[in-house]
C-alpha cells in the first residue's frame, strides 16, 4: 500500500513551516519536518528526514515544497533522490510534479545547483552584514540597523530577572511565565557564579 508523504524544512527558529504545508494542500499520509535546521544539514543528519527516510517504502511519494527543502547542497540532494528513485519511491515537488529517472533527474541536477548558489549567496550577505554592522558599531555606538550590540538582544535585563525570582521566592517556571522567557534562559540568568 503506497503512501503520500509531506517533507517541511525551514532554516530557522523565526520561520514556520505552515506556509508549506499550507500550499501543498495538506491531506497526507503522514508529514515529517525539520524546524530551525539549515539545509546545508546532509539530509540523513537531520532528525526529521532520518525519520522520513527509514518510513519510505516503494510505491510511496513524498511531497516536497521546493528541491532546496531537500537539502542546499546538490551532491547530496542528487544522492538522495537518486537513492529514492532506486528504491521505487516517487518525488513529487510542488509546482513541478512528479519526479522520475532520466529528465526528471537532470531538473533536481539544476535545481540543486541553483540551491547551493543560494547557499552560498545567504553566506556572502551574513558576512558582508557583519562587517557592516562591526564598522558601524566601532563607528557610532550602533550598528548599521540601529541596535546596541551585535547579535540578538536581550530578551530582559539579567539582574531584574534575578532579583525578581529573589524577592517573589518564585521558581524557575513562574520567572520564565512572569518574563515571558524560556526556561533554560532563566536558569542561565539566575546561575550562582
Amino acid at each position: 500500500m503506497s503512501h503520500r508523504i509531506a517533507y517541511y524544512r525551514v532554516s530557522t527558529t523565526d520561520q514556520s513551516i505552515e506556509a508549506q504545508r499550507a500550499a501543498m494542500g495538506g491531506g497526507f499520509d503522514q508529514e515529517f519536518s525539520d524546524e530551525g535546521v539549515s539545509g546545508g544539514v546532509l539530509a540523513a543528519q537531520r532528525p526529521g528526514f532520518a525519520a522520513m527516510l527509514a518510513t519510505l517504502r516503494s510505491g510511496d511519494t513524498l511531497h516536497v515544497y521546493a528541491v532546496d527543502r531537500l537539502g542546499r547542497d546538490a551532491i547530496d540532494v542528487q544522492s538522495t533522490v537518486r537513492d529514492m528513485l532506486i528504491k521505487g519511491i516517487t518525488l513529487h515537488v510542488h509546482g513541478i510534479g512528479p519526479i522520475g529517472e532520466g529528465v526528471g533527474e537532470i531538473i533536481i541536477a539544476v535545481l540543486a545547483q541553483m540551491a547551493t548558489m543560494e547557499r552560498r549567496r545567504i553566506a556572502e550577505r551574513t558576512a558582508a552584514g557583519r562587517i557592516a554592522a562591526r564598522k558601524a558599531l566601532a563607528e557610532t555606538g550602533r550598528t548599521h540597523r540601529g541596535k546596541e550590540s551585535l547579535g540578538r538582544p536581550y530578551a530582559a535585563d539579567k539582574d531584574t530577572v534575578r532579583d525578581w525570582r529573589k524577592t517573589e521566592g518564585a521558581s524557575i517556571t513562574v520567572t520564565a511565565r512572569h518574563f515571558g522567557l524560556s526556561l533554560a534562559t532563566v536558569k542561565r540568568y539566575c546561575a550562582v557564579g
